[in-house]
Order: structure tokens, then C-alpha cells, then sequence
């Protein structure tokens, strides 16, 4: 399969489909039937549903008495079921069957000229509109468990999974409309059992302000779950004597809306959006609390059978249909941007509030670069000492230049702490890094411009030597300022240095994040305009740690951060969805550049952000991601083994050895490089 197909990457397409039907005609309802069935054929869809009793329509209340119209319902199944050989889908359809002259109301899993199996509807309502127990059967007791069917021996029950033996995850559980409205609905079983892609064929009429409502367990079944859940509602064509119909189809994935139809709309829509099979995979893998639940359950979960076939995966590139934001840590609808960095704050600020609270300390040291980093953890503290009545003069702000210190961020760092009325000091480092190069005989220190590590390393040692020898003169806690993509990647200096500090306050904030929380802070004015011009000029200061010295009158500082480790926009894509879902590089690598191979997507709406005009090439992109992969991996561990205490901002995690990360000092990533060379062209 080819690299740019969803298929090479554990993904599935499913189709919620909702056809025009007429009250029992059964080869009219066929007919729109298989003209759905083959658009999401064409589409590449590995899965289609389509309503409840859709083969004859759902309305048909004492006709389905009638055996000619039972009969008519057989004879065009077996029809649909022939022609479903030359279907990339596997096809869910509704009709009534007869069993031990027991009418159900079922659903028909078809998949490539075979009927895999019947799932009678479990809850029959019989209130208000609905009367199904007069014409149907329930099949949740029913002693049944097979039946003869178009001429063959056929699976019938509630119990039922349908399992792709070639295409992990794959897993299908059926249910029929009422079955979702109970407390426990059947499709919980199957999700414990192993179902990923739990199905609703359903026919629940409009009423208003039902639409929400079957969002809303939509939603939470699938999230409850870890699941996919597909719904799809009967529509157009069904009897308007007493009731209307809206055609509502639904696709979830772990409680999140993928697709839904247009309600009320002309008959033949059809929905469709691509699943990530491997996700639902990993999340149940890490929830101990799901696994705990299915083995409360194991005698009910033992007794659901499995159906399995072979998948004909599609051969053609079927590409990705499904928006991949460029910063998962960062939403892009504006109301959830505003309410996540709202609480980025205030999770920020109660940690270090908790902190100073705890040790009954009233001062904090911290330095102050005029970087992104530094000012987002001095706002932090500016914010924390104003909740607990402190004053700001108690934040001892420290400016520290070195061999490297460019008179623009100098300048920021001083702005800033002035206009947030801090304690600003500063103290010029580059005798004590001269004292330790001569002490260790350096070459720098007889003259030589050699800036090795050890050169940079005597400069971040020498600052962290500083703030805490200040913090104990001062009664003081150090307020660390390193953020989460630094600590993924190793781009800190390891203890007496910008490692360490008595308590961080970034160090679960990605850079693209830091970034945004920053301009939200100006966008919504939340300090002195003297403040909010500082961050103006802050953000627009490129990355650099300032360490090595540059030629006379360069602008820009001679040494970037991202030239050496990459751009962070990458490596915080490749972090989310690495250590939040364990993905294969490979699949890392084919979301990425759906996200950046065109400067058109992903990008922030309304805010205006260089990097959001970027593209990158699949060369780039795995470029960058080898480097994140061998420093994540292999090179970066036991500085995160000892990082200091940091409250767990975002559920993108943190990776703090006490929170979401624990992984050996020692460990290597040749597993993860082999994997992306291999399979990344």
C-alpha cells in the first residue's frame, strides 16, 4: 500500500448513510440502498450503516405482519448481499426477519456476498409514539443463536463482534436505536469484548430538541467506550402520520464529533469520516480502569462470540479526509483557545501558589532572559503573588548576561520586570565564567575562541549557581522556567543548570503553547499597557539560548535553537503524538505532513503567527523527526528522571517521572529509527 494512503496507517473510513425510502417497497428502498452502499465504495469506506428497518422503512407499524412484505424484505437482501461483492465495505442494513415465528427487527451484516450475521434490536420501546413490542420480538433473551437465512446457517444475537482478521482494530458491534437510550446499552459489551466501531441503526423521529439529546449519548457512549459510535437515523420517505423524520447521521471517535449530516435534508446523504484505529488501540491500552471494567464482566464478556473475515483492504491511495491541526496542544476553535489558556494560567498559578503556601515562603527568585520561557513563568509569578495578596516586589528578578547576551533581550528582561514592578536586578555573570574556564583551564581562558559545550555549559551552570545562592541570602524558591519541548528534546543543561530549580512552573507547557498563552495574554489586555508592549516585543524575539558570542552588529543572535534541534512547531507535533498515543514514527511522520505540507492548513484563525505560513516536505519532516526520536529516546532521560516538581498543565501530558513518563536513563531508540526508516519513504 502506498505511504499516502490511510490504510498504511491504521485508519478505517466508515460512511453514516441515510437514503430516501418509501413505506414497504422494498425494491425501491434496495435501490437507494445499493446506490449509497456504491458511493461509499467509491469513497474507499471499509464500513457503511444505514437506518433502522431501512429496507423496508421503519413506519410500516401492523403492515410487518403482512408476509408478502417480509418476504419482498428477504428476496432484496439476498439481492443486496449479491451485489455487495464488488463493495469495498462491509454494509449494515435494517430489516425485519422471522425466527421460530418470532418477528425481530435486525440488522444485516453483509460484507463481500456473505451475510456475517443478524443482530436483533435488545429494547423494544413502548411508550409514548413508539409500539414496536406489538409487531417485534426483543431479542435480548431470545435462546436462539443461529438461523437458516438466505440458505445458510447465520449468526444471530445481541453477542455478536465482527473482527477483521487482517486489519487490527477492525472490531464491529451492532446495536438497533433504543438500545442506546437504556443505562447500560448492548454496545458496552461489545466495547468490552474488543468492539473499536460500535454501530447504531436507528429510526427516532424528530421532536424538538431531541437532536441534541442523541448527540449528547452519541458522544459520551463513544467516549465512555473508547470508541468510534456511527448513528444513523431514518430520513425522508418514512410516514408523516403522526411523527416527521430527520435523517440524522452522527460519527463520533472518543467523544469527539467527526461527521454529521445535514437534518431534513433531500433523501441520499451520506457522511463519512476516517477512524483512527490505532488510537482507540492505545487508549484502551493505557486506561487500567477500562481493563478493570472488563474484568468485572468477564463471565458476560466470555459469551460473546466472535465473527471474523478477511478485510479486502483498498489497493488504491485513499488519502486522509480528516483535519490535523498543526499545533495539538493548541486548539483552533476560539473559544476553547480562550478557555484553554485561561486555565493554563490558573493551573499554572495554583501550583506555585500551593507551593509558596506549603513552605510558608513569601519570595521567589527567578531569571529573567527576556525569552519566551522566562516571561511566561515571571507573569506566572506576578499573577500568584497578586491572588495571594503579596507583593510583587517580593518576585527578585534577575537578569544575568553572559559572553553572548544581545542588547535586545537585555532590554526586554529589564522592561518587563519594570513594568511588572518586581524586584529587578541584574548581575553580569562573565567574571565568575571567566574564574571557573581559568579554574578548569579552558582554552577560552588563554585566549582562544573555542565555544564548546563546556564554554556554554559554565554559562548556564554559573546562572542556576546564582538564583540559588540568591534564594537561600533571600529565603527564596527558585522558579524554574524551562518548558516541556525542551525537556522532550534535552535542551537544558543538567543540574546546576536551567535543569534545575525548587519548583517549575513550565515544565509540562509546550513552546507552541508558551507562544499563544503569551499573545493571549496581550490579546485580552490582562495587565498594564507598559507590560503588554514588552510582550508585544518579546514575541518577536527569535529563539536562542545565548551562549555563544556572534559577530559585531548582527541582529539576529548567532546561535537558534531550532537550526540545532529543529523547528519546535515540529517537534511539539511529533511529542504530542508520540508520548500522549504511542504512534509507530511512520504514522507520526504521514501526520505531519497532512498538517504542514501546505501552508494553507492548520493554521491559528485570527491570529497571526510567522510559522503558521510554513509547508515542510516529507524529506524535512523526517529529518526532524530522527532528531526528536534519537534525543527523546536515548539522549535526554535521566534529565528528566530528576526534574524538579512542575504542576501537569494540559492532558498532552507531562513528563515527570511521579506523572505520565517513566522510561530508563539508558534506554536506545534504535527501535523507533529503524521503523521510520524503514516505512517513511
Amino acid at each position: 500500500m502506498s505511504f499516502q494512503s490511510i490504510y498504511s496507517h491504521g485508519y478505517l473510513r466508515v460512511a453514516g448513510c441515510t437514503p430516501g425510502v418509501k413505506v414497504a417497497d422494498p425494491a425501491h428502498n434496495y435501490a437507494q440502498t445499493l446506490r449509497l452502499a456504491r458511493r461509499a465504495s467509491d469513497l474507499g469506506a471499509g464500513l457503511a450503516l444505514f437506518p433502522e428497518l431501512g429496507l423496508t422503512a421503519y413506519s410500516n407499524e401492523d403492515l410487518f405482519h403482512q408476509d408478502a412484505l417480509l418476504d419482498d424484505a428477504v428476496r432484496f437482501t439476498a439481492t443486496l448481499v449479491k451485489e455487495s461483492r464488488k463493495l469495498t465495505p462491509v454494509l449494515v442494513v435494517g430489516l425485519p426477519v422471522v425466527a421460530d415465528n418470532k418477528l425481530y427487527n435486525c440488522a444485516a451484516v453483509i460484507y463481500r456476498g456473505q451475510v456475517l450475521g443478524l443482530v436483533p434490536k435488545t429494547y423494544l420501546p413502548n411508550y409514548r409514539e413508539f409500539y414496536e413490542r406489538r409487531q417485534f420480538t426483543s431479542g435480548g433473551n431470545t435462546a436462539t443463536r443461529h438461523l437458516r437465512f438466505l440458505g445458510e446457517e447465520t449468526l444471530f444475537g445481541n453477542d455478536l463482534v465482527f473482527a477483521a482478521v487482517n486489519y487490527p482494530g477492525f472490531r464491529l458491534h451492532v446495536e438497533i436505536c433504543e438500545d442506546l437510550w437504556v443505562p447500560i446499552p448492548p454496545s458496552t459489551y461489545g466495547a468490552l469484548a474488543g468492539a473499536t466501531l460500535l454501530a447504531n441503526l436507528s429510526a427516532s423521529n424528530a421532536t424538538i430538541g431531541k437532536a441534541d439529546y442523541r448527540r449528547q449519548l452519541c458522544a459520551s457512549q463513544s467516549g465512555r467506550c473508547v470508541a468510534a459510535y456511527l448513528y444513523s437515523a431514518a430520513g425522508p420517505g418514512e410516514s408523516t402520520t403522526d411523527l416527521a423524520w430527520d435523517g440524522h447521521a452522527l460519527i463520533y471517535e472518543n467523544g469527539e464529533l467527526l461527521a454529521e449530516s445535514e437534518r431534513f435534508a433531500s433523501p441520499g446523504q451520506l457522511i463519512h469520516a476516517d477512524i483512527d484505529l490505532d488510537r482507540l488501540r492505545q487508549e484502551r491500552m493505557r486506561l487500567s480502569s477500562y481493563n478493570d471494567c472488563a474484568g468485572h464482566y468477564q463471565g458476560r464478556l466470555q459469551a460473546m462470540r466472535v465473527v471474523t473475515f478477511a478485510f479486502d483492504i483498498p489497493r488504491k491511495v485513499i488519502p486522509l479526509q480528516r483535519r490535523i491541526a498543526r499545533f495539538p496542544y493548541v486548539p483552533v476553535e476560539p473559544e476553547r483557545l480562550d478557555e484553554r489558556c485561561g486555565e493554563a494560567y490558573q493551573i499554572q498559578v495554583n501550583g506555585l501558589a500551593g507551593r509558596l503556601e506549603a513552605t510558608g515562603i513569601d519570595k521567589v527568585v527567578i531569571g529573567v532572559s527576556g525569552g519566551l520561557d522566562s516571561t511566561q513563568a515571571l507573569i506566572v509569578c506576578a499573577k500568584t503573588f497578586d491572588r495571594l495578596g503579596l507583593a510583587r516586589r517580593h518576585i527578585l528578578g534577575y537578569s544575568l548576561p553572559g559572553f553572548a547576551t544581545s542588547q535586545r533581550t537585555r532590554d526586554n528582561a529589564r522592561r518587563l520586570m519594570q513594568a511588572l514592578g518586581v524586584e529587578a536586578r541584574e548581575i553580569d555573570i562573565r567574571p565568575a565564567c571567566l574564574q571557573m574556564l581559568k579554574d578548569i583551564d579552558h582554552p577560552y581562558s588563554r585566549g582562544e575562541k573555542l565555544f564548546d559545550v563546556t564554554f556554554e555549559n559554565v554559562q548556564a551552570g554559573e546562572r542556576a549557581s546564582h538564583l540559588f545562592r540568591l534564594a537561600n541570602q533571600n529565603r527564596a524558591l527558585v522558579v524554574g522556567t524551562s518548558d516541556l519541548s525542551e525537556l522532550a528534546l534535552g535542551w537544558t543543561t543538567y543540574g546546576v543548570g536551567d535543569h534545575m530549580a525548587h519548583y517549575g512552573v513550565n515544565a509540562s507547557v509546550p513552546k507552541t503553547l508558551i507562544l499563544h498563552l503569551i499573545r493571549w495574554v496581550v490579546q485580552r489586555r490582562l495587565f498594564e499597557q507598559e507590560v503588554l508592549s514588552s510582550l508585544a516585543a518579546i514575541l518577536k524575539t527569535a529563539y536562542s539560548p545565548e551562549l555563544v558570542p556572534g559577530r559585531e552588529g548582527e541582529e539576529q543572535p548567532h546561535q537558534l535553537t531550532e537550526t540545532a534541534i529543529g523547528p519546535y512547531e515540529l517537534q511539539d507535533f511529533y511529542l504530542y503524538y508520540i508520548t500522549r498515543y504511542g504512534l509507530r514514527p511512520s504514522k507520526v511522520a504521514f501526520l505531519a505532513h497532512e498538517a504542514w505540507r501546505d501552508r494553507n492548513r492548520g493554521v491559528w484563525p485570527g491570529v497571526v503567527v510567522d510559522s503558521a505560513r510554513q509547508a515542510y516536505d516529507l524529506a524535512t519532516i523526517k529529518q526532524w523527526l530522527e532528531v526528536f526520536l534519537q534525543r527523546f529516546f536515548q539522549f535526554s532521560q535521566y534529565k528528566r528522571s530528576a526534574m524538579p516538581n512542575a504542576p501537569k498543565v494540559g492532558s498532552g501530558g507531562s513528563l515527570s517521572p511521579r506523572s505520565d513518563w517513566r522510561a530508563p536513563s539508558d534506554g536506545s531508540a534504535s527501535v523507533w529509527l529503524k521503523e521510520l526508516r524503514e516505512n517513511v519513504p
